[in-house]
């Protein structure tokens, strides 16, 4: 009997919304024999105990290990040799479907609003105070243009309109649009802090052995 080769992928962290986990929800699979595709994807690995009252609504978090998911193909396929092209451990992650009131979800962005607000004024406030803004543009206006500064000159007008074009230039963002298709800087950070959270998870579920993992 030929031998057939299944190649696997997947991601570091998959989010869903059903108990039942199979195959096919988790996985990238390919093979050259579409029948045992098929039969793959619909195979369950996982289900998520339900739990009830107000944890119904929290959600739940599975380490699983690569070695596991092949075990269970084995089961079914003991002839398939499975190739890993993605990751070795990986977090299922449930949530469960929530219908989002736009209200709420209005009054929290108009909340983080007037809270980025007043933190971004205090924040720049407090660095113009601490380098002593006002005393470099007084001595910068008289050393170009001979004469002592009024308070308020062509420099201080060009830095309040440079600040939030800088602002904005920097973080690539106006609005709900980007203004060139690179991600920006606080797309990456959240990448790289969900990578950090998603490491934490496997390293935890090892060091505790949650994690579904062969014998």
């Amino acid at each position: 009997m030929k031998q057939e080769t299944l190649y696997i992928k997947i991601d570091q962290n998959i989010l869903l919304h059903d108990y039942h986990v199979t195959l096919g929800d988790i996985a990238k699979m390919e093979c050259t024999e579409e029948s045992i595709l098929r039969q793959l994807k619909q195979k369950k690995i996982y289900s998520f105990p339900k739990p009830k009252g107000r944890l119904e609504k929290q959600k739940q978090h599975q380490v699983v290990s690569i070695l596991k998911i092949i075990e269970l193909i084995h089961k079914d396929y003991p002839n398939v040799d499975v190739q890993n092209m993605g990751e070795t451990d990986f977090v299922l992650e449930y949530e469960p479907m929530r219908e989002k009131s736009k209200g709420w979800q209005n009054l929290k962005t108009a909340v983080l609003c007037v809270l980025i607000f007043f933190g971004a004024a205090f924040t720049i406030m407090a660095f113009n105070n601490d380098i002593s803004i006002d005393d470099v543009f007084e001595k910068f206006y008289m050393q170009v243009m001979g004469t002592k500064s009024d308070g308020v000159t062509e420099l201080e007008i060009f830095y309040c309109l440079g600040l939030p074009v800088g602002i904005l230039a920097f973080f690539n963002h106006v609005g709900k649009k980007k203004i060139t298709p690179d991600p920006t800087p606080i797309q990456v950070q959240m990448r790289k802090y969900e990578q950090d959270v998603d490491t934490t998870f496997i390293e935890e579920a090892e060091r505790e052995g949650n994690s579904l993992d062969v014998d």
